[in-house]
């Protein structure tokens, strides 16, 4: 048998360790190239686990460019692992697997098929939830599941923290999906159709803190699209954008003010007044340098 992962973060790290780890046959690692790594939140460079275990790779910018799609097609494996990769991946790909290509969501699927789904459990509030091993079909995350493996978002969770619990979550699953494919117990189950709900797209724009909502729900945002995404933010005088990245909630005892206004300003920390509380800002970048002031806001 023959295989191909193709992927680009923690958890196609986190599968190619299970499939190390089993003995599970890799003909080719496909990792994406870091000159075009930017902006992909949680890149990891798997061609280096993949040298130092001389499985042959091969680093790309776009998987569908021909070069890549013929290499596939010559490999000819049974499986093709996509997992952790932002391209969508074109149908000669798709078809050049002798028994499918497979995927990972990190939500129980049905539910909450589609965009962002990392950001989408924070900020719905989901704390027991799971990853999903599928095939993929034509449909939005809508082909058989291989298999589930469960994770806890705490509410004192940042998304690198989620990131970490999917990553050991995938290497969970991967480990059971990888030794049942090897020894032929491989159950797929159809998904309900009637169970599905689907999350839509979010962009850096939707990280703007709106300062006249609870303090929990703006705490929520900003634990949410913490790195390694691009961060929840305030406009300091209107025009200085200032990303937060980490802050705490603190009970309001002493200052009176309008909400997103400046309270006090350390060498450590800045406050902030919220509409039932004080927000204690510990890391954020001060993208414009300005020199913030007491009485100023955010808005």
């Amino acid at each position: 048998m023959k295989s191909i992962l193709i992927g680009a973060v923690g958890s196609t790290k986190a599968a190619l360790q299970a499939m190390i780890e089993v003995g599970f046959p890799i003909s080719m690692v496909f990792s994406l190239d870091e000159a075009v790594a930017t902006n992909v939140s949680g890149y990891y460079p798997i061609h280096e686990i993949a040298e130092k275990n001389n499985i042959s790779y091969i680093k790309f910018k776009r998987i569908n460019d021909e070069s890549h799609v013929k290499k596939i097609k010559e490999l000819s494996p049974e499986y093709i692992f996509v997992i952790g990769l932002s391209q969508l991946v074109k149908k000669e790909i798709i078809d050049a697997a002798k028994i499918g290509v497979v995927g990972l969501h990190p939500t129980p699927l049905p539910k909450m098929r589609g965009r962002a789904a990392n950001v989408w459990q924070v900020l719905l509030g989901v704390h027991e939830t799971k990853c999903s091993m599928f095939f993929i079909d034509d449909g939005i995350d809508s082909g058989d599941i291989l298999g589930q493996e469960g994770y806890t978002i705490e509410d004192t969770d940042y998304a690198e923290d989620v990131y970490q619990k999917i990553e050991d979550a995938t290497y969970r699953l991967s480990k059971r999906v990888f030794q049942q494919i090897t020894n032929g117990t491989l159950n797929p189950v159809k998904q309900n159709e009637n169970e599905a709900t689907y999350l839509l797209k979010r962009s850096p724009e939707d990280g703007l803190i709106d300062w006249n909502q609870p303090i929990k729900k703006i705490h929520t945002l900003m634990r949410a699209v913490s790195k390694p995404f691009p961060g929840a933010y305030g406009m300091y005088d209107g025009n200085h954008k200032v990303i937060i990245w980490r802050a705490d909630m603190l009970e309001n005892k002493k200052y009176i003010g309008m909400n997103g206004q400046i309270a006090e300003i350390t060498d450590s920390y800045f406050d902030v007044v919220c509409c039932d509380g004080l927000l204690r800002i510990t890391d954020f970048d001060n993208v414009d340098g300005v020199k913030m002031f007491v009485g100023h806001k955010l808005r």
